[in-house]
């Protein structure tokens, strides 16, 4: 399908434009839909999108303007949503776009750039798109060409001011990237104009034939294999999935096997998106301002259990202990933020004597949207919890929530009921956090329930105040 890449863009277009409630809606049902385990075609992509949309508003995404991303185009298979500091062969860490861009146009070839820019955006004004199109190919081939002579010179000076003037975290290799998908555009173009924009379940015939894909890449020689996998991974609802290409090219399932093809590779490639994925859920729970952390928990728990079940994996083998250490990473983030959960509730609900209250104060909003978050992602977490050994700590957790707010909420009415002027406001915030957290907890009718009697409970305050 040549034009997936568009399609991705028509969409995370449309996401943007949505309002945040409307987001949030559409995130909540999609989420809920894969936690039952629906078949909901292209939802993990639009959460995923989504997750962007939040990270890049939280921490400010690359500021490229349209001849930019015109450029940029063929990376968008290769691009990754993490800061940089991690290891991913192949790939680009979204942040890194701008200071790349900036590099272009100030030392790499500023003259061109400027030309190209000006060129870009005429034709855009006028509505030119196959002009832009046809402009952003010949800047793609002058910057490839740039970049590999630099990459190819001798003079070892240059090469480490080039990569002072770049300065990302892994600048020669975003370098190198950046180079060989320039160059082997169209090959990788091809490759994904037979890929279906989203493989729900790499299996069968499928493996087979995208195989046959990749290998006639491979028989060209140079760095493209590596790339065509990568396409191919960009479009699996489940990347882990891609380790089949490996069982597939050694006829077994032993890790020894495996790591003889040049499919071993792609063990490598899942097990650091694991990593990717680790830490993207533990930034979001540490923000407070996580979208679908349970539907990421998923995500991370079939991948984790893929690698387990469809790889026969030794304990001592090196892939065996990085599995093994990102399982156990994952069971301490898990246990960590599951045994927090209760007690931050306590601390955000507890009823407070007048005395620790400032006048007209309320809740901090971060903080209630922390616990929210956190209260869903732990409800989440029952459903992964026996494959890390959790079940019964996210049990005792969760009907420990269920039993504060059952009875904190009865005091939370009582004070609002009887709270003096200064008070009210912060006391009518703690109730309002309630509703929301029972919501999460007992459900919409129950909240529903809380809210009438807050009301009848500020109700009670006003008659007495008047009286």
């Amino acid at each position: 399908m040549a034009g997936a890449g568009t399609t991705v863009e028509r969409l995370r277009q449309f996401l943007r434009e949505l309002s945040p409630q409307a987001r949030s809606l559409l995130t909540g049902e999609l989420e809920r839909a894969m936690l039952r385990g629906d078949d909901v075609s292209g939802a993990d992509l639009v959460l995923q999108e989504l997750r962007g949309l939040v990270r890049e508003q939280r921490e400010g995404g690359p500021r490229i303007d349209h001849s930019a991303r015109l450029f940029f185009k063929p990376l968008e298979p290769f691009l990754v949503d993490d800061r940089g500091d991690h290891k991913h062969s192949g790939r680009i860490a979204r942040p890194a776009m701008e200071p790349l861009w900036t590099w272009i146009g100030r030392d790499l070839l500023p003259e061109e750039s400027k030309s190209f820019v000006d060129q870009v955006g005429e034709a855009l004004r006028v509505g030119d798109q196959a002009k832009a199109d046809m402009l952003a190919r010949a800047f793609q081939d002058q910057v490839a060409a740039a970049v590999d002579r630099t990459l190819s010179s001798d003079n070892q000076k240059i090469q480490r001011r080039m990569l002072a003037q770049l300065g990302t975290p892994r600048a020669w290799e975003d370098i190198a990237t950046l180079k060989t998908v320039l160059k082997g555009r169209d090959v990788l173009a091809a490759v994904a104009s037979n890929l279906p924009l989203r493989i729900g379940n790499l299996s069968g015939d499928q493996i087979g034939r995208y195989k046959a894909l990749i290998d006639s890449v491979a028989a060209r020689g140079g760095d493209l294999f590596l790339y065509s996998l990568l396409t191919v991974m960009s479009r699996l609802s489940a990347p882990w999935q891609l380790i089949r290409f490996g069982i597939k090219a050694a006829g077994s399932d032993t890790a020894a096997r495996v790591a003889e093809t040049q499919y071993g590779v792609t063990v490598n490639i899942v097990l650091a998106e694991l990593e990717r994925l680790v830490g993207e859920l533990r930034n979001d729970l540490r923000s407070g301002q996580g979208v679908a952390v349970g539907a990421l928990l998923k995500t991370i728990h079939d991948s984790a259990r893929g690698l387990r079940t469809e790889l026969d994996l030794p304990v001592d083998s090196t892939w065996g202990r990085t599995l093994a250490a990102q399982r156990t990473q994952i069971a301490d983030l898990l246990r960590a933020e599951i045994e927090s959960m209760p007690g931050k509730v306590r601390r955000l609900l507890r009823t407070r004597p007048a005395g620790e209250i400032r006048p007209n104060s309320t809740l901090d909003p971060e903080e209630v949207a922390e616990a929210e978050a956190l209260v869903e992602f732990v409800g989440s977490c029952r459903y992964f919890a026996g494959e890390l050994a959790l079940n019964e700590m996210t049990q005792r957790s969760f009907s420990d929530l269920q039993q504060y707010l059952d009875s904190g909420t009865r005091a939370l009415l009582e004070a609002l009921r009887s709270t003096g002027e200064g008070e009210r406001s912060f006391r009518q915030s703690q109730v309002d956090a309630a509703v929301r957290l029972c919501s999460k907890v007992f459900g919409k009718d129950y909240a529903a329930l809380l809210g009438k009697a807050a009301e009848v409970a500020k109700t009670g305050e006003r008659k007495a105040a008047r009286g």
